[in-house]
């Protein structure tokens, strides 16, 4: 006889429903100290220091990071690249991404806790909300207390604060792609052009917005990689995490008090831990998608820990295997793959920019006609030649013609001279006596050579046409 697989009956139960969106509440953070705020205190001046410097730097007379779009050159200190160089960019944002996905395997989300725009300058504006408002006590009751004087006060210096942040941040920004000295002198005498005006006040509107009231939100329901970052991370991964087994069952007790001899574990259920965090969980529920690892509930953690004379590392970097007791493998095969092909990518982009060409030639036929007869019997073809000096000064070239030893080439100049990343474009004509024609249509090559290096040079193939020889 066949056995029946039990089944429970779950339909007369209660039906439970649940809001698709809850409003958000407010977070407001305390103050703390730490190791880690002091690391991320240093890492975010060095990346201020590297955006707000960078753009006013000089460089052989013009400015040293430059995203020129009316030009369509992009300057890199000594480098400058064209339209054509722009594979090299999406070279660079996959190299990116794959270094992201090797730091999440190996660490988490340590990118989202100390190098993250909308993490940095969140951190940015809580701090002009404590200077202006007070600590977080301060803050909460404030926010409660009917209108006053004192409240307007607070409020606008801090709304001043981070408008302030914003529209440097956005001039800033706009300033890598027109020339900042002259975009901040035209902002503060009020004769900013139109289009930049426009996208100096989106930027900042975006800044004082996502920083300064959306917050959290942008990391929770904006961000796509809080939502595929569970898909590399394994048991290995290294985690802010709560060690339960250590700080379980909680209780409040004094500091010299026997909480081992009561039952208690080392957790005093202070709630300081959730009072750190900037997206507001509880790092004592486990692992969550919305904790960005920036381990400000574990500084905190240790500064109780300190008071009350407990080890540290009640809530730690860790991992899964670790908090099990178990062994944790830092070399594995998800984290190599990762390192290998980041490490491939990097050199291979090191290659290609070292091995980029100082001067591209481009060659066109004349449409206008395929070839013409000349004085003393020789066929011709007229081209538009254009030479592209991509280097950072000016340099003299010579242009020759191959394919027949033969082939006379007349050009307005022997020597070209072309300034720093210009473009020098000219017509050329070139004769070959009908009788060395090979067919009606022959492969040539023009080369371009710097003379002070003959190592600078580029070519560019064509045809020449000619009648049929009998």
């Amino acid at each position: 006889m066949t056995e029946k697989i039990p089944v429970k009956d779950v339909t007369t139960g209660k039906v439970e429903t649940y809001d698709l969106y809850a409003k958000r509440e407010k977070i407001q953070v305390r103050s703390y100290q730490g190791l880690f705020k002091n690391i991320r205190l240093i890492g975010v001046g060095f990346l201020f220091l590297l955006y707000f410097g960078t753009a006013w730097i000089q460089w052989d007379g013009r400015q040293a990071v430059l995203w020129d779009l009316p030009a369509r050159q992009f300057h890199i200190f000594s480098a400058t690249f064209q339209p054509q160089d722009f594979f090299l960019l999406s070279f660079l944002l996959i190299i990116c991404a794959f270094g992201l996905f090797f730091i999440t395997v190996f660490a988490g989300r340590v990118w989202c806790g100390y190098t993250c725009p909308q993490t940095v300058w969140t951190w940015i504006f809580m701090w002009a909300e404590r200077v202006t408002e007070g600590e977080r006590n301060a803050r909460i009751k404030l926010d409660k207390a009917p209108l006053s004087a004192n409240k307007v006060l607070r409020k606008s210096a801090k709304h001043g604060i981070w408008l302030g942040v914003s529209l440097i941040t956005a001039l800033t920004f706009v300033g890598y792609f027109t020339p900042i000295r002259g975009l901040v002198v035209d902002t503060l005498t009020w004769q900013i052009g139109g289009w930049a005006l426009f996208w100096v006040f989106f930027f900042t509107a975006a800044t004082y917005i996502n920083a300064g009231w959306l917050r959290e939100q942008v990391c929770i329901y904006m961000c796509p990689y809080a939502r595929f970052q569970s898909v590399m991370f394994d048991k290995d991964t290294l985690i802010v995490s709560y060690d339960a087994a250590r700080g379980d069952p909680r209780g409040s007790r004094r500091k010299d008090a026997d909480y081992k001899a009561a039952g208690l574990g080392d957790c005093i259920d202070c709630n300081v831990c959730v009072q750190v965090c900037p997206v507001g969980i509880d790092i004592r529920d486990g692992l969550q998608y919305e904790c960005i690892g920036c381990a400000a509930c574990v500084d905190a953690c240790d500064e109780i820990m300190d008071k009350m004379n407990y080890p540290r590392g009640l809530i730690r970097y860790t991992t899964e295997h670790n908090l099990a007791g178990e062994e944790t493998k830092i070399l594995r095969p998800r984290l190599l793959g990762y390192g290998a092909a980041l490490a491939i990518m990097i050199g291979l982009f090191i290659v290609t920019v070292g091995s980029l060409a100082q001067v591209s030639l481009d060659v066109e036929r004349d449409r206008n006609v395929l070839y013409r007869e000349v004085r003393g019997g020789n066929i011709e073809n007229v081209y538009i030649v254009k030479i592209f000096n991509k280097s950072q000064q000016e340099r003299t070239y010579s242009l020759s013609v191959e394919g027949h030893p033969e082939l006379i080439l007349e050009v307005p100049a022997n020597r070209l001279s072309v300034e720093p990343s210009s473009l020098l474009q000219l017509p050329v004509n070139v004769q070959l006596d009908p009788g060395f024609m090979q067919g009606t249509n022959m492969p040539i090559v023009f080369r371009v050579t710097a003379l002070d290096d003959d190592s600078i040079s580029a070519t560019s193939e064509s045809r020449f046409l000619g009648p049929t020889v009998r």
